[in-house]
């Protein structure tokens, strides 16, 4: 298999499937029938594997690498399924830290190929059957999966977890799964099941009592995480993340309850070395120092108001990139902005990409200053150019500027 063949089955997949991280709404199928058919198809292999699923608003990507970590510092062999990507479509699919090998991926493609008419699958469910069959294919002692969208439909909700963990519940996907906190709740509670141990990390009551309720229907045990006291840190720095070191310091108790040996070095390390161990990027991540650039992929109120009240503490003039898609409700992102700052608007190179044209009246009303770019590329060099030693960079407010972003800089920085 040569890159271009690589790159041209890649190609093949994204245009064949319906993608919902390009496409959006339209894209996405709702319910199991499909990913069924598919797993049926690929002999089941998510029932040959132990997985541990982990949902929420915010945090399940970082919970979920967190736990991989301090799985691996006990000497697990861990398989963690994360999306979206940002850089390549193999940092999805991901054995102890190291990327999906590429030419599982070609050869996987091929068969996909093969599949009966009348199974046709979204772009997800095809990467969920892929990175099953590659757990199984690599033999792993644990995987890690994490919930694509919502929970009670997506397709990673076939597997038999474990151990469940929801992180939180927040106003994101409206348009798919509800304009309600109550409303996403249910979608989120739809991972729990029957006599599995369900973890929350959410504060608020409301969420509680629906997870609560769901949890004993289902007579699964119910651990609030949020109640939790600890000293652990780790080398993701976000201030959030003590919310998620939470969820896995309870997720560990749970296993550790099934006589799975990890001990509290293998956690204090495990929890220190998250990016050394999985290669986990983007989630407050330290470009640069100097100047200081932070990227950071939160995209929606709630994980905005984490990340701008941390660069509001940071007392430097700040450079600001930002970028959305079109479902993302702008208009609560404007009253968030940090102060002390300039702004740099930019269109993500997708389909979905929104161009800040689009929303210039708001920026207007907001005050600020501002500059408006066609690309995220042109943006950064802009701020880079005009941003001094005694400034900082932030470039966030999308997967996909942060993954545009490391994708043209990283390699060369």
């Amino acid at each position: 298999m040569t890159n271009e063949q690589y790159q041209e089955a890649i190609e093949w997949l994204f245009i064949q499937a319906p993608n919902y991280q390009i496409e959006g709404q339209k894209a996405y199928k709702p319910g199991l029938d499909n990913i069924i058919k598919l797993c049926d198809f690929f002999g089941n292999p998510q029932q040959k594997i132990q997985c541990i699923h982990i949902g929420g608003t915010n945090g399940k990507g970082s919970s979920s690498n967190m736990l991989a970590s301090v799985l691996q510092e006990a000497g697990y062999k861990v398989g963690l399924y994360n999306s979206p990507h940002l850089i390549d479509f193999t940092e999805r699919i991901k054995v102890n830290g190291k990327n999906c090998d590429k030419e599982f991926v070609f050869n996987f493609i091929q068969k996909l190929k093969t599949l009966p008419k009348e199974i046709r699958p979204s772009f997800f469910e095809f990467t969920t059957i892929m990175a099953f069959e590659y757990f199984y294919d690599q033999k792993v002692d644990f995987a890690i999966i994490e919930v694509g969208l919502g929970g009670r439909l997506d397709s990673t909700n076939i597997i038999k977890p474990l151990v469940s963990a929801i992180t939180n519940v927040q106003l994101d996907h409206q348009n798919i799964l509800g304009d309600t906190i109550e409303e996403i709740a249910y979608e989120k509670a739809g991972i729990i099941k029957a006599n599995i141990p369900v973890v929350s990390g959410d504060e608020n009551d409301t969420v509680k009592n629906i997870l609560q309720q769901k949890a004993a229907q289902e007579n699964a045990d119910f651990i609030d995480a949020a109640l939790l006291k600890t000293e652990l840190t780790s080398d993701l720095k976000g201030i959030y993340q003590q919310k998620n070191i939470r969820v896995v310091a309870a997720l560990i108790e749970e296993l550790r309850k099934l006589n799975i040996r990890i001990n509290d070095k293998d956690i204090e390390n495990g929890l220190l070395k998250v990016h050394e161990n999985t290669g986990f990027i983007g989630r407050w991540f330290e470009f640069s120092k100097n100047p200081l650039t932070i990227c950071d992929t939160a995209h929606n109120q709630a994980g905005l108001e984490y990340v701008f009240s941390q660069l509001n503490s940071i007392h430097l003039h700040k450079h600001i990139i930002l970028g959305f898609v079109n479902d993302k409700k702008i208009d609560e992102v404007m009253q968030l902005l940090p102060e002390n700052s300039e702004f740099y608007f930019a269109k993500p190179a997708i389909h979905r990409g929104r161009h800040p044209k689009e929303y210039e009246d708001l920026l207007i009303q907001a005050g600020i200053t501002y500059k408006l770019f066609d690309s995220v590329q042109e943006a950064y060099l802009s701020a880079k150019e005009k941003c001094t030693t005694d400034e900082m960079i932030f470039i966030g407010g999308s997967n996909f500027v942060v993954g545009e972003f490391l994708e043209k800089n990283l390699q060369i920085s």
